[in-house]
């Protein structure tokens, strides 16, 4: 997934939100609805956290360093885990707070009547530019794979996190505008406040999943199956490698991976023919997937006793190789 689609994506989002705050929070005032309220902070929320996944994105950017010799491509990932934090706690508890309240105590909305059907058309218009915007920025890389598998799978957070902020914002809307609507026409303010509490167990769930899907990003995900095949033909398409005995990929960030592997090479094989099989071997993973930036290639003589203790899990990551 590029870095600048995801960028774009979170920008549109930003502006969106940015403006459906300030006219939302204008529609409180003068109507006092709750559902007004809570869309207001539920837009803010958002705000914050496409600038957390801007930042996240730049602090990603930083060069590797001695005390961090892998880089800091995580931080992407430690980013949008906060925003999920952000979203279940300042929308989706908030939310489900002043729906509480508004049910316990309804008010029904006297003034200023138009003020918030016509907010939320407006935010509907708003939301629906930028949820195509992440649409049409992730179909770039989604290829064949559905929406779901593209959620649970993506390695880069930022258009997974804006495509289900954006789908819950115009949920969200439908909800109030549901809450609102059946206020005015009734006269009761208890809808005002279910269209509210709707909104915060809205919130909650997609914050629940977001942060599911980045805590295992933050554990550390291997490649795609895809990329995994693409890896394992490069190893094997050139001279001098018989199998590949076992092998561990890593995602040091959304475009950064971590290849290690234990090859089996003949028995008579100089030293210096090794060096450059497994030099050429480099050069091919590179070509056939260049996110894989660090590759460790260890040379091994193969036996069925070693594979086996490979497949168990029984080999220590970087315990020497002992031939048989």
């Amino acid at each position: 997934m590029s870095t600048e689609g995801g960028t774009k994506a979170i920008v549109a989002a930003l502006t969106a939100n940015l403006g459906i705050a300030v006219t939302k929070f204008v529609a409180w005032l003068l109507t006092g609805s709750s559902s007004m309220l809570a869309e207001a902070i539920h837009s803010v929320a958002d705000s914050g956290n496409q600038l957390l996944l801007l930042i996240g994105g730049k602090q990603a950017q930083r060069r590797a360093t001695p005390e961090h010799p892998f880089g800091y491509g995580r931080e992407r990932y430690i980013y949008a885990f906060i925003v999920s934090i952000v979203l279940f706690s300042v929308g989706g508890l908030f939310a489900l707070y002043e729906g509480y309240h508004k049910i316990r105590h309804p008010e029904p909305i006297h003034a200023w009547k138009w003020v918030p059907i016509l907010v939320l058309v407006i935010a509907i218009a708003l939301e629906g530019y930028s949820f195509m915007t992440a649409i049409r920025e992730s179909n770039h890389t989604r290829g064949k794979t559905t929406w779901v598998n593209f959620v649970r799978r993506a390695k880069a957070p930022e258009l997974p996190v804006v495509l289900l902020e954006d789908a819950g914002a115009l949920i969200g809307l439908v909800l109030a505008l549901f809450g609102v609507v059946l206020t005015l026409t009734t006269g009761d303010g208890v809808w005002d406040g279910i269209g509210t509490g709707a909104i915060g167990l809205l919130l909650v769930a997609i914050a629940a999943i977001l942060a599911v899907e980045t805590k295992s990003l933050l554990i550390g995900e291997g490649a795609n199956p895809e990329d995994v095949q693409k890896i394992q033909q490069a190893i094997l398409a050139g001279d001098g490698i018989e199998r590949i005995i076992h092998m561990k990929t890593l995602h040091l960030g959304p475009e950064e991976l971590l290849v290690a592997v234990k090859i089996a090479v003949p028995r008579a094989e100089r030293a210096e023919d090794l060096a450059q099989h497994i030099d050429e071997t480099e050069v091919r993973i590179r070509e056939a997937l260049p996110i894989a930036r660090v590759i460790y290639i260890e040379p091994d003589i193969f036996s069925e006793r070693k594979a086996k203790a490979a497949a168990d899990g029984a080999v220590a990551e970087g315990a020497p190789a002992t031939a048989v």
